[in-house]
This record gives structure tokens, C-alpha cells and sequence, in this order.
């Protein structure tokens, strides 16, 4: 299941969502990346650590590179490309648009509304070097089949607008990175359709050995 090869192929029967370039409100994408482990271990799924800002409500957490729209971006997916190129020195034109997975509505609102997310999830054929620039502290490859068997599952507490909460996350090595929130729930949706694609390819199967025996 975590090999690449076979994560593309199940991740393509997705539906394609239709781009959201024309729509009004604050609008961002960003780029779920996959590549080989290099050890040969399956899949590798690419995250950033974001840098300290006072000026980020995202501020140091674990996320995929991109960002906010700019109105010279044709569309969305093109947003996850140069946010990518600009974040991390990651050229997606280079590997392969595997699919977008639903929109992700973020918890900050402004005068302009709420800010929705695109995730594009992208694999990697070649190897890759990040170079990240100032908005980002740190980058890791964490293989896909930990995150599948709940490695590191948790619950991470915070507080927003003096009040106390709790939300899943994962505890990532090296270093105990904590992702969770916006990552977390894309990160969910993906395993989420991995796992659904497996229990249809297993009822698939029983359906062709029964056809077979009758």
C-alpha cells in the first residue's frame, strides 16, 4: 500500500475537484509531497516547520509548503507551485499532480471571510534538495506507513482566545514536531481515502473469487 507507485494509482481514482481560481474570498493551496524513501522503506510524505513570526497564525507549526493566492496565479494549483518554488526551492513542474484533495476551511476569519485551503498532492521521481527561505525553519520526510499505523498519535492542548482545547494530532520524529490542525485534518483526509480505495480493491477481490467459484 505505501509504495509510491501504488499510492498514485490509488490516490488518481479520486474525484478532481473543479478549480476555485474565480471564487471570492481569501483563498490559499498548498502541496502534499510523496517520494520514495531513499532507504527503500515506501513513501515518504514532505512537511515544513514553519518559522517564528508574531505576524503568522501559523507560526512554527508543522504544515506543506504554499500559501495565500496572489491575483497573478491562474488558478489554484499554480498558487501550490510557486508557494512551493518560493518556500522551499521544491520545482513541482518537475514530478507529477496526483490529486487534489478537498478544500480545507481554516479557523481564522477576517473582514474578507474565511480563508479555504487546496490541497495538491504531488509525487516526486527525482531527488529533491529543499532550500527553505526565511518563512520556514525546518523541513522532514516522514514515511507514510508511521502515519497510517498511528504512530505518534496523541492530543495537543492549546489555548485560543483564553479558552482550553484539545485536538488530534501526531508527534513526529525527529524532534517530537506536533502537527495537527489544518495538516492534520488534510493529512487525515488522504489516509482516510488510502483506506477507503483498500476495503474497495478487498471487495473487488471477493467478488471476483465468488464469480470464479459459482
Amino acid at each position: 500500500m505505501f509504495a509510491l507507485d501504488a499510492i498514485k494509482r490509488k490516490l488518481a481514482l479520486l474525484p478532481r475537484a473543479a478549480d476555485a481560481a474565480g471564487e471570492e474570498g481569501p483563498r490559499a493551496a498548498v502541496a502534499a509531497i510523496l517520494r520514495d524513501s531513499p532507504n527503500g522503506e515506501g513513501a515518504e510524505l514532505f512537511f515544513i516547520r514553519r518559522a517564528e513570526a508574531a505576524s503568522d497564525p501559523w507560526s512554527g507549526h508543522i504544515a506543506f509548503p504554499g500559501g495565500r493566492r496572489d491575483p497573478g496565479d491562474e488558478s489554484l494549483l499554480a498558487t501550490a507551485i510557486r508557494e512551493t518554488r518560493e518556500e522551499v526551492g521544491i520545482d513541482l513542474a518537475r514530478g507529477e499532480m496526483v490529486a487534489r484533495l478537498p478544500d480545507v476551511p481554516a479557523f481564522i476569519r477576517s473582514k474578507k471571510g474565511v480563508l479555504v485551503v487546496s490541497p495538491f498532492v504531488f509525487a516526486m521521481h527525482e531527488p529533491v534538495t529543499p532550500t527553505p527561505n526565511y518563512e520556514v525553519a525546518d523541513t522532514l520526510w516522514v514515511p507514510l506507513a508511521k502515519l497510517a499505523r498511528g504512530e505518534g498519535k496523541g492530543m495537543y492542548s492549546f489555548s485560543w482566545e483564553d479558552k482550553p482545547y484539545e485536538l488530534p494530532c501526531f508527534r513526529l520524529d525527529p524532534g517530537q514536531h506536533v502537527l495537527w490542525g489544518m495538516t492534520h485534518r488534510m493529512l487525515e483526509t488522504m489516509l482516510d481515502a488510502l483506506n477507503a480505495l483498500d476495503a474497495l480493491d478487498a471487495l473487488d477481490a471477493l467478488d471476483a473469487l465468488d464469480a470464479a467459484s459459482g
